[in-house]
């Protein structure tokens, strides 16, 4: 095996590990909260795990294991060193709960200065669509219910129903855009049937772990919003996150951080639920919370700049 087929392996391994492990927790953050006191923790993971195999599967079978989002990022005639870093820091960032950017921190490995701007400039869009609509959805959602108040029994049912279909949507769409983050290391022509089933193994064994552990720490920020663990706040969350992806899929190929669109769309959602409940009283509460999560976001973009300045230097020497 050449040393570029290790570093291949390596970054690999490590990018489907913490993209499970970091995004995912994200996009399945809410679900797991809602439904852990009362649905085993492997018939969850099975979901997922469903959707995941018949996703990547479809992909394969249309000859784009990648939906697209890798036709500006070519694959490197051989593998360097700094191609198995960027996980690696993904991943330490990943075990501490920062919520980095795997879009960000793993494809600046791969891309250019010029196709980097263009996903900072998306994801950021990303953000502040997600963070304005969430805001005015729960301003008005609030006229017509309290989220935090009791389902009624009649209703639990159709919640119940909504909210799986809103995750099983969410998760269709995040993985359309993020597999990129893994897929990045392989063929752009696509992989052997035998190969693919493989990968998928790795994936599914990776959210058997996520689910196991209820999230992990990522799963610490979802559990730190308002009402993340009732379920029509869960399933109104996974149905705008769905919509605000499938809204950027269409519109542009370019990959964009789905950790910026789920940031933000938290922090709208936050400030119109403190708005509501508390009049405002509470902002100085919340405040903080917000500026936090924001300032780790931006850890993720520094270190991805830093990690595109690095290749173009060890590229050109």
């Amino acid at each position: 095996m050449t040393t570029s087929m290790v570093f291949g392996t390596i970054g690999f391994l490590l990018a489907a590990y913490s993209v499970i492990g970091n995004d995912s927790a994200q996009t399945l953050g809410t679900f797991i909260s809602s439904n852990s006191k009362k649905v085993k923790w492997y018939w969850m993971w099975a979901f997922a795990s469903v959707i995941l195999t018949g996703t990547l599967l479809s992909g394969w079978a249309a000859g784009d294991i990648a939906f697209g989002r890798l036709d500006k990022i070519p694959l490197p005639k051989t593998f360097q060193w700094y191609h198995a870093a960027a996980p690696i820091l993904l991943l330490g960032l990943t075990r501490v709960g920062i919520p980095v950017s795997t879009t960000l921190l793993t494809l600046s490995a791969f891309s250019s200065g010029l196709v980097l701007e263009k996903i900072i400039m998306k994801s950021a869009m990303g953000y502040a669509v997600a963070g304005v609509a969430a805001y005015a959805i729960w301003m008005l959602l609030h006229r017509f219910f309290d989220e935090k108040q009791p389902v009624r029994e009649k209703n639990k049912k159709f919640w119940s129903i909504a909210q799986w279909a809103s995750t099983g949507f969410l998760w269709y769409m995040w993985l359309s855009h993020d597999i990129a983050n893994v897929f990045v290391y392989l063929p752009r022509d696509g992989v052997a049937l035998p190969a693919m089933l493989g990968i998928i193994g790795i994936l599914v064994a990776g959210l058997a772990h996520l689910f196991y552990t209820q999230g992990g720490k990522i799963q610490e920020i979802v559990l730190s919003k308002s009402g993340t663990r009732f379920i029509r706040s869960a399933c109104l969350i996974d149905l705008f996150y769905a919509l605000i992806l499938w809204y950027f899929k269409i519109h542009s190929a370019i990959p964009m951080s789905t950790t910026w669109v789920f940031v933000g769309l938290l922090a709208g959602r936050e400030l119109a639920v403190y708005r509501t409940f508390n009049q405002g009283k509470e902002i100085g509460v919340i405040f903080p919370m917000l500026v936090s999560d924001f300032l780790k976001i931006m850890v993720g973009l520094a270190l991805s700049v830093a990690v595109v300045s690095g290749v173009i230097y060890f590229d050109s020497k």
